[in-house]
């Protein structure tokens, strides 16, 4: 597929990457059903340097591209922002400890940056968790999980971080789930994931969290579950299944659908399905297909756009990219 060169073609505000409201699973569990539903892609300026295995958020209209590997770290402290109103990136504060598989969530003015690995292949897992104050560019570090986690899903639902699954000190993955309450500064167990897994996608539809594929050990034990976690009751529900098993995709919510893009190991291949999910019907559709398949990147949605940035076109940490890759349904 040939994409147009970096450029623009409308402007628009903020939703939230990671942290949106929206439509609630509604009625009884059905099957998943695929239905082609047209989507195109587009690019935009590209990242300041080629990363991967990076953490993004959206919030008050920008982007932001934090840690991953770059400039030959492994795990760096890179903190990028990107404005789809003047197509241009600049660098804001770094992160106070170099971080890859961080899992990441924007919300009320701040974004919260927890866990990850300090080398490959996951090794050194962080129990650190750091909140990123937009409106000074600065940094605090805040009460740590209660065990060191890479690869980690977070999300924000009514004013709690959420920190669920992925893969400790000993690179096992794990079903924990544990909820950070700001107003207190501590961190208090929920009720774990029902399969211990970690590189997931995890999204917040109208108060529920959706946690979707990821592995379960290895690059290649890729799974297509998706579970459903509501906060008012503590307790997971499973949904429609992933059309196609994945894990270390892109995950955001945009336009009423959760899209998750790509993800590694294919036959020695990156994915470059993308396939969206719809908490109305509980079904899953299938979209327009990343130009080129690619691991280790990053969603979020400004206006009318899901934006995803970075990744790596091989499987592992090869090929890192600097794209800025633009989805946009009709």
């Amino acid at each position: 597929m040939r994409l147009p060169a970096a450029q623009s073609f409308l402007h628009g505000s903020v939703a939230s990457c990671l942290v949106l409201a929206g439509l609630a699973v509604a009625g009884p569990l059905t099957q998943s059903q695929s239905t082609k539903l047209q989507g195109n892609w587009s690019r935009r300026a590209p990242l300041l340097t080629k990363r991967g295995e990076v953490a993004v958020a959206a919030l008050n209209g920008k982007i932001y591209v934090l840690g991953g590997s770059a400039l030959g770290q492994t795990a760096s402290q890179l903190n990028q922002e990107y404005d789809p109103a003047g197509d241009r990136w600049r660098d804001r504060a770094p992160i106070p400890q170099g971080t890859s598989h961080a899992g990441v969530a924007g919300y009320n003015g701040k974004i919260y940056v927890i866990g990850g690995f300090t080398a490959n292949v996951h090794v050194g897992a962080l129990d650190r968790v750091f909140e990123y104050e937009l409106s000074t560019d600065s940094w605090r570090q805040l009460a740590p999980l209660s065990s060191p986690r890479g690869s980690v899903g977070v999300a924000v639902v009514g004013g709690k971080v959420h920190a669920i699954g992925g893969r400790g000190l000993d690179k096992v993955t794990v079903a924990t789930h544990e909820v950070y309450d700001p107003s207190m500064g501590k961190w208090n167990q929920a009720a774990p994931l029902p399969t211990a897994r970690d590189h997931m996608g995890v999204i917040v539809v109208d108060g529920k969290i959706h946690v979707i594929g990821g592995r379960t050990v290895d690059t290649t034990d890729n799974t297509n579950l998706h579970d459903v976690f509501d906060p008012a009751t503590n307790s997971w529900q499973s949904a429609a299944p992933l059309l196609t098993a994945r894990s270390s995709g892109a995950a955001v919510y945009y336009h009423g659908l959760i899209l998750y893009a790509g993800g590694e190991c294919k036959g020695g291949n990156t994915f470059s399905e993308n396939e969206g999910y719809d908490p109305k019907t509980n079904r899953w559709l299938t979209l327009e297909p990343l130009p080129m398949g690619r691991h280790a990147f990053g969603a979020a949605a400004v206006g009318q756009y899901a934006y995803f940035a970075g990744g790596a076109l091989g499987c592992g940490g090869g090929s890192l990219s600097d794209e800025l890759l633009v989805f946009r349904l009709p």
